[in-house]
């Protein structure tokens, strides 16, 4: 049975020019960057040109990309590294309702600790309220985190406004941008961001690699100790092969960017056309103006999402009903609570998110098993 993957919100594949770029570092070029001896020289070298790739694509200096095992790493390290570092300041935090786990349960453990978390509440699309952001903001408040693309209803925060509102109050801005890096266009500078996290595995580089951006001028704590390693701020022998496999990505998303937005959003265009056209009673979730290029999000009305992604499976289709990382909760998810919906439209969502591998042909074959497979479930 030929498999159709839905499911590039929870991972991509690698690419083949990523893999071929990594391999050599699993094998022959072994050294350990922090060695003198030409092979570690080498590793080190492959290090710092990584960091140039990785910079490129959000329009950074190199010397302000940080890597990290992971996007949860990386918004960990933000997140709690700002405030320690400004603890001094205040301790107020922003964030949303529909952030990813890495940052509500990092504010939670912050809570714990003292700190004092506003979380926004946001509206049927998704996105937060700037004058309910505004409001929110005190004299001791030290950092606002939203995230610049939802996980599981793909809807685009107004990043730039929100880091208009921090600069002009004196607060540092943190952005989750693990699914919008290399989906779609990213200028920290233009933008006004001060920390960025992103992930390897949603832009087809392989699991364990992430990184995390931090304006030049801004102190953060170190969240791993050890050794020297990125500039003191995060101990532990670098993942070379997989950090050269994050760099290679992407230089090939900065290359292949609006090839890539304009042949996702058409995939994503015509599966929400069918689906509407022939699916009754169902709500497409987040905002379709404001939405990521390849992410679409249904309730099906009268369907159990479980049930749906087993009948869906047994037909080779991999996709997801809500964030990957909420995969065994008994709950229904907190975005789709977040945004309205009661527990039984929640329950029956399903999201599919494209990739450069799907065509046209997968994703009517798609919608030509969801039409049966929700119809037999319904009746």
């Amino acid at each position: 049975m030929k498999i159709r993957y839905f499911d590039n919100a929870a991972t991509t594949r690698i690419k083949e020019e990523v893999l071929e770029e990594m391999l050599p570092y699993l094998k022959g070029q072994f050294g350990n960057p922090s060695s003198m001896y030409t092979i570690g020289r080498g590793a080190r070298r492959a290090v710092e040109e990584a960091r140039i790739k990785v910079a490129k694509l959000i329009n950074c200096a190199p010397n302000e990309i940080y890597f990290t095992g992971c996007g949860s790493e990386s918004d960990n390290t933000a997140i709690k590294g700002i405030a320690y570092a400004n603890s001094y300041r205040g301790r107020h935090i922003i964030t949303s309702k529909i952030e990813h786990p890495a940052v509500l349960h990092t504010c939670e453990v912050l809570e714990k600790q003292g700190f004092q978390v506003t979380y926004l509440d946001v509206n049927s699309d998704g996105l937060i309220g700037l004058e309910n952001l505004r409001n929110s903001i005190r004299n001791d408040t030290i950092l606002i985190t939203i995230m610049f693309a939802n996980n599981e209803i793909g809807t685009l925060e107004p990043i730039y406004e929100i880091a208009k509102i921090a600069k002009m109050y004196n607060i540092i801005f943190h952005t989750d941008a693990v699914q919008a890096c290399g989906n779609v266009p990213i200028d920290v500078k233009t933008m006004g961001i001060d920390l960025l996290s992103l992930s390897g595995h949603k832009l087809y580089a392989p699991k364990g690699i992430g990184a995390l951006y931090v304006r030049n001028g801004i102190e953060f704590e170190r969240l791993i100790d050890g050794g020297h390693q990125e500039k003191n701020k995060r101990a532990g022998t670098e993942n070379v092969a997989g950090i050269v496999a994050l760099g290679k990505a992407c230089e090939l998303a900065m290359i292949n960017l609006e090839s890539h937005m304009n042949y996702l959003k058409n995939l994503r265009d015509h599966y929400i056309e069918q689906v509407e056209k022939r699916i009754p009673n169902v709500k497409l979730n987040g905002s379709l103006e404001r939405r990521l290029p390849g992410n679409a999000n249904f309730s099906f009305e009268g369907v159990d999402g479980e049930a749906l992604l087993l009948n869906l499976d047994a037909k080779g289709i991999c996709a997801s009903s809500g964030s990957a990382c909420s995969t065994g909760s008994m709950n229904p998810s907190h975005v789709l609570k977040a945004i309205g919906l009661s527990d039984m439209m929640a329950e029956g969502a399903l999201r599919t998110t494209f990739g450069e591998e799907n065509t046209m042909e997968d994703v009517d074959y798609l919608v030509e098993c969801l039409e049966k497979i929700v119809k037999k479930l319904r009746d």
